[in-house]
């Protein structure tokens, strides 16, 4: 039975551009084939049993036939897959998504078109570029840039086009580009300007004439992805810029963390001006377990917004919900373990002032109870079981998820590992990293996991960590942690970040 095929525009890069469609059909599907230039959070609402395939191209580095995907495509359909064709932008502008509907429809495959934000319109709006304008711009054209490739364009037509011209994919050539439009007879002084990475934190524009901006855009070094704009709307850019200027604008930060906790560390980072790379090393997997009957408690200590979940779906497991825990007194190692709570209806009672194991010790000093429940990850710290047990607390663990290594491709791996700074939210981040990175740089893991670490980072790489225990991973693998939160959770680390960004300016 065959499967079917949604051919998904994913916007220009802000994941906020993301259509509702959009992510509804990535939390649903079987199978996602992904691009280079998708928003970088857009895999993050996948299944985690999804099967997240890379296709994209880049000049000078991995590339994937066309024939190629469009047989992967008919290949996961015919198996009866629900399949997410994930595409930069629209996928019917530039993006070859009709040869792709083309090919599933000569096989007999259903699919569906879900249009997408193309940045030859939004890149542009993020630089103040509006491509139409009352007075200014009645037309635009959207022109492929691959000139020679996909064969010579008109250029007499398009000097003559009597409003906005917006190229794609053109910057390599642009010298090309703007010298041919002039031999045409488009006015050499007309304004045009390129933005680089639109709607990106490393967004940035450069403004000047047909004639002048292919120098000044060699001479910024401008690369792809960038859209250039002929036309005079282009001289708005000074008077309708509106991104504020941002305190990590110009800085890529790597974050570590699984890719379903990752997702607000990212955004926020982003909001704040950074370019994100996510290179979720881990991910989280619920232990199977017997549904959870908690009368005979009257202390439960959680340990994570993790354990948190799966300890109410334990207890849901047993046709119980938060009624159940009336009796205990509820202790949260920190405020995202309380908020989690919180979400399934359970105010913390108690809280440390340091959000580790040694602060939750402190705070349930003076705490009476006869019995204790621990929800936590398996391999779970000691100390904190340990200490009660020598109060002559009765102590029983309970292991609710592991965390598991989450394979990486080569070009997230080296993308991290050249960061300005790179995340670790726990030692489990730590190792996993480092392996994934050692095994990538001598293609194999060589089994020795301490002493080396920093050979796998560019040496302007800053270290962050979260706080003590992971720095102390860090420590156990040669690593120093060049910037350590306070506040042992994601507001500390984002504000020791954000501190260490700003002396260093």
């Amino acid at each position: 039975m065959s499967g079917r095929v949604y051919l998904v525009g994913a916007g220009p890069g802000d994941p906020g551009l993301l259509t509702a469609r959009a992510l509804e059909l990535i939390a649903s599907a079987d199978v996602i084939v992904y691009d280079r230039l998708i928003p970088g959070s857009a895999l993050d609402g996948a299944r985690a049993d999804a099967e997240l395939l890379f296709a994209g191209k880049q000049g000078g580095g991995e590339q994937v036939p066309q024939e190629q995907t469009e047989t992967l495509l008919l290949e996961r359909a015919r198996e009866g897959k629900f399949v997410v064709r994930l595409k930069g932008g629209d996928p019917f502008v530039f993006g070859r998504g009709g040869e792709e509907a083309l090919r599933l429809r000569e096989a007999g495959i259903a699919f569906e078109v879900v249009s997408g934000v193309t940045a030859g319109v939004a890149a542009l709006a993020y630089a103040g570029i509006p491509v139409t304008h009352r007075g200014l711009a009645t037309a635009v054209a959207f022109v492929t840039g691959r000139t020679g490739e996909d064969g010579e364009l008109d250029w007499p037509a398009l000097a003559a086009f009597p409003g906005t011209l917006v190229f794609y994919m053109g910057v390599q050539r642009l010298g090309r580009i703007t010298a041919s439009l002039i031999e045409a007879g488009r006015d050499a002084s007309e304004p045009a300007a390129v933005v680089e990475a639109g709607t990106l934190a490393r967004q940035r524009t450069v403004s000047g004439t047909l004639a002048t901006i292919a120098g000044l855009v060699e001479s910024a070094e401008v690369g792809s992805p960038s859209i250039t704009v002929v036309g005079a709307v282009a001289a708005l850019s000074e008077q309708l810029a509106w991104l504020p200027a941002r305190p990590l604008a110009g800085l890529t930060v790597a974050v570590t963390r699984a890719r379903a906790q990752a997702s607000g560390l990212a955004a926020r980072l982003r909001e704040l001006g950074a370019d994100v790379v996510q290179a979720p090393v881990v991910r989280m997997q619920p232990l199977p377990g017997p549904a959870l009957d908690p009368a005979s408690y009257d202390l439960i200590c959680v340990t994570s917004p993790n354990a948190a979940d799966e300890l109410f779906a334990r207890l849901l497991a047993g046709g119980r919900d938060a009624r159940a825990l009336a009796g205990a007194r509820i202790a949260s190692i920190g405020p995202g373990t309380t908020r989690a709570l919180l979400a399934h209806g359970i105010v913390a009672e108690i809280e440390p002032e340091r959000f580790v194991a040694e602060g939750l010790v402190e705070a349930l000093v003076g705490v009476e109870a006869k019995c204790a429940l621990i929800a936590r990850a398996r391999g779970g710290r000691d100390l904190l079981p340990d200490a009660l047990r020598e109060r002559g607390i009765a102590v029983d663990l309970l292991d609710l998820y592991e965390t598991v290594v989450e394979p990486l491709d080569a070009a997230t791996l080296a993308r991290a590992a050249a960061a300005d700074y790179v995340t670790f939210t726990s030692g489990s981040t730590v190792r996993h990293f480092l392996d994934a990175a050692r095994a990538r740089s001598n293609g194999a893991d060589d089994g020795d996991h301490t002493g080396d670490g920093r050979a796998v980072l560019s040496p302007q790489t800053r270290i962050v960590s979260i706080g003590p225990v992971t720095s102390k991973t860090l420590r156990e693998h040669g690593l120093e942690a060049d910037v350590e939160a306070a506040q042992h959770d994601i507001d500390g680390l984002l504000q020791a970040l954000l501190a260490d960004a700003s002396s260093r300016r």
